[in-house]
């Protein structure tokens, strides 16, 4: 094999993906009136990941909720990211996961790491594994490694390269992109070790990060330089665009942002030219359809149900997929040759099986 067909399969290997799930963890560390915008940027960034296929029971929300019903909101129960208050981001099934004082230091590193009490509900719980990519998104006040948590702590950078590496070592992340909006933003991922982490930040140590504009009725400005140019990327995304991070990151300009953008990509093992946005902002599934019919009034379910090697499936029909005591799953035949009269059974077996799975699923 010549050595530049050798170079293509290795570049090939590397620049795929690899992850079976996306998730996304958005944080906004500021609260009271005047941050409104930092809620907006959370609020926005939570849209997009929504509107690309990341669903609910896969985005962690940290939102300290007080400025959509805030007497001083002159357009009450909204939220708006523009003084033209085209799209009202609080009106589209917001689910915050952790709200108010909820928000802490010590709440996000332990959805990070895991490391939640037991009573704690799914819904508040990052459920990755080795095969998830995930998103981090945090914006508020910050300075030279560090950023605060509505006035009252402040998380440091050595904290969360601390909560990276856990989450490493206990197989909970893919690859993993950490983006943040605040002062000094850059700095907050200088101490990340962590492999297959990718980072960028709107600002370099010593640079403010900006608002980029005000709404003269709200009173207060509705949105930050940084998050502002991503999501006038990220728009023109769609759930099937080919764009990819590096396009992303080109498209930032420190004229218009204000500040100096940030990008690490060091620890991260894939070119970026080949990594799409939609790795980490979406969840594109791959629906292979087919043109096979089958006829399900001849299915039929053997009366032994005896588990069936995998050299007597037949192939093509898919088998019944059923859990035992020991949470094993196992294959059982539902294309017997015996008589018709059995479909019944096979119908009341499957809504069994169903109820006990939705069971099985909330107790776990």
């Amino acid at each position: 094999m010549a050595q530049n067909d050798t170079e293509a399969i290795v570049d090939s290997f590397f620049s795929r993906g690899g992850h079976t799930n996306n998730w996304a963890v958005l944080v906004c560390t500021s609260r009271f009136w005047f941050n409104y915008r930092h809620i907006a940027n959370t609020l926005s960034i939570y849209r997009t990941v929504k509107r690309l296929g990341i669903p609910d029971s896969n985005i962690i929300l940290m939102l300290a909720d007080d400025v959509a019903c805030n007497p001083r909101n002159a357009f009450p129960a909204t939220v708006f990211n523009n003084a033209g208050r085209y799209l009202d981001l609080y009106g589209d099934n917001v689910e915050v996961d952790y709200r108010g004082y909820e928000v802490t230091v010590e709440n996000f590193i332990r959805v990070l790491t895991g490391r939640v009490a037991p009573d704690t509900p799914r819904s508040k719980r990052l459920l990755s594994d080795d095969r998830s990519n995930i998103l981090v998104y945090m914006t508020g006040h910050g300075g030279n490694e560090f950023l605060k948590f509505q006035d009252a702590e402040e998380i440091s950078s050595f904290d969360l390269a601390d909560a990276f590496e856990q989450m490493w070592e206990k197989r909970r992340y893919h690859e993993v992109l950490f983006m943040i909006d605040t002062c000094q933003a850059n700095t907050m991922y200088s101490q990340i070790y962590s492999p297959n982490i990718l980072a960028t930040g709107s600002s370099n140590l010593g640079e403010n990060s900006y608002s980029h504009h005000m709404d003269t009725d709200i009173g207060v400005a509705v949105i930050d330089r940084f998050t502002y140019y991503n999501l006038e990327f990220l728009e023109k995304v769609d759930m099937q665009s080919k764009a990819t991070l590096q396009d992303l990151f080109k498209s930032y300009n420190p004229t218009l942002i204000h500040s100096t953008p940030g990008v690490r990509s060091d620890l991260f093992r894939r070119p970026l030219d080949k990594v799409l946005v939609t790795d980490f902002f979406g969840s594109v599934q791959n629906v292979e359809l087919t043109g096979q019919q089958y006829n399900i009034s001849d299915l039929d379910v053997d009366n032994n149900t005896n588990i069936l090697s995998k050299s007597s499936l037949n192939k093509e029909f898919p088998c019944v997929l059923e859990r035992s005591d020991s949470k094993n799953f196992h294959l059982f035949n539902v294309n017997s040759k015996q008589s018709p009269s059995s479909l019944p059974q096979f119908l009341i077996a499957s809504a069994i099986f169903g109820i006990l799975m939705r069971l099985v699923s909330k107790i776990i």
